[in-house]
């Protein structure tokens, strides 16, 4: 039998999923440079090959009908738009394909299109930038033994999924009596509350102490222990930085990433040691999932006209954020089913080095389909004039259509290339 203490409209999962869902209507749609020239280029091409047609019937007096017919068909097939319809999705799909060969999943061309533009990059801590492998380094108890303080805090944990859960009951290494246990509840973002045979424990963070009138000392463990309302000592546990992670923040500073910010739900102390290492601009600490959304909330409005965000992160509370970014980016293999779900990036490898790879492949990508742009439009151009003055014949027309699509595909080919 389950009870349920709140319906589900209450529940926590009910309001992540809120926040995914806001923070996705909250996202503009990227409008393609291809549908907004269409737009114009179709219609003016179309009434100028008539013109062509046409105009010299009524004003040129010796005018041969079927000159000008053949001047205005053949006007019609150089203006037509293949090499641009064709070479720029394929130019996109081409990319999407480098990246993924490079184990970055990106799930549309726009998201590649707003990579290169990106300035501000926002990580998670645990499970980003850090391994998110706990480890218990020290015991420090007050009245009692280590050994009981360490039992104490895994019969509390014993319930929780949590990896600084994991970690302790790892450090115990022994079976846990759960008969023993009784009125559990777990308080979110700041620990457990719990009754262990006749003793009231309360393991956390120092919220948690706070919020129970408990006078702790100050320190940097991410495991604070009260037993019967009295501070009983501390657990320290060390989550190791990834060795990749200080070559992804330079890697994105010479991507042209302007900003790396760090957002965490740990203490600031343990935030200021991971960013002197890391090399970060920003550190925000002590920050629940709502909070975070609230920050990036902050952050793009200090964006530049052109510049987006980029969010990653890895578990299911990062969902929201991930989904508010410009570009939220998720870590495949150890991140939740919600933060995929949520993320427009994924990188397979949990190696936030490769975001910095994502930026160059779209960079060199949107090059590359510029390139089609300016060579296809250009080749058109100058078509076009030489045949209204009659200087140009079917076979030039020929080119200036499948020729110039053929050569424009097979430069978009080059984006499959990339690494």
């Amino acid at each position: 039998k389950v009870e349920v203490s709140k319906e589900y409209g209450e529940s926590t999962v009910s309001r992540i999923l809120e926040l995914v869902e806001n923070a996705s209507s909250k996202k503009a749609p990227m409008e393609k440079f291809i549908t907004r020239f269409a737009k114009v280029y179709t219609p003016t091409v179309v009434f100028l090959a008539i013109a062509l047609l046409v105009l010299p019937m009524l004003f040129i007096p010796d005018a041969v009908f079927a000159d000008w017919l053949y001047r205005a068909l053949t006007f019609l097939v150089v203006s037509c738009p293949c090499a641009l319809v064709i070479s720029v999705p394929l130019g996109m799909f081409a990319g999407i394909g480098a990246a993924s060969k490079s184990g970055i999943l990106i799930k549309g061309g726009n998201y590649l299109e707003a990579l290169k533009d990106i300035d501000t990059v926002v990580f998670d801590k645990t499970g980003t930038l850090t391994k998110g492998v706990f480890t218990v380094t020290q015991i420090h108890a007050i009245q009692r033994s280590a050994d009981e303080l360490l039992e104490m805090a895994a019969y509390a944990e014993n319930y929780s999924t949590h990896p600084i859960a994991l970690s302790i009951r790892k450090a115990y290494a022994k079976t846990i009596d759960a008969e023993r246990l009784s009125r559990y509840e777990e308080v979110a973002g700041n620990g457990i509350h719990v009754q262990l045979d006749q003793h009231e424990l309360l393991v956390g963070n120092y919220k948690l102490m706070q919020a129970n009138g408990i006078t702790y000392e100050e320190n940097d463990a991410l495991g604070t222990i009260a037993v019967d309302g009295t501070y009983e000592g501390y657990i320290v546990i060390d989550d190791e930085i990834k060795e990749t992670s200080k070559e992804a923040i330079t890697s994105l500073k010479s991507s042209g990433v302007k900003k790396c910010v760090m957002l965490s739900g740990d203490r600031y102390k343990v935030g200021e040691h991971v960013a002197s290492v890391l090399g970060l601009d920003e550190v925000h600490m002590q920050l629940l999932p709502a909070d975070k959304v609230e920050k990036v909330e902050e952050l793009l409005q200090q964006e530049s006209e052109h510049g987006k965000l980029a969010f990653v992160g890895d578990g299911i509370n990062d969902a929201p954020v991930l989904a508010r970014a410009d570009i939220g980016v998720a870590m495949g293999g150890i991140g939740s089913d919600a933060a995929i779900e949520a993320a427009d990036v994924v990188l397979m490898k949990d190696d936030p080095s490769a975001l910095s790879t994502a930026i160059r492949i779209a960079g060199k990508t949107m090059q590359i389909l510029w390139q089609n742009i300016v060579f296809s439009l250009g080749i058109k151009v100058v078509i076009l004039i030489l045949t209204a003055f009659g200087m140009a014949n079917m076979w030039m027309g020929v080119f200036a259509d499948v020729g110039v699509t053929l050569i424009a595909i097979l430069n978009s080919m080059r984006a499959l290339k990339i690494r």
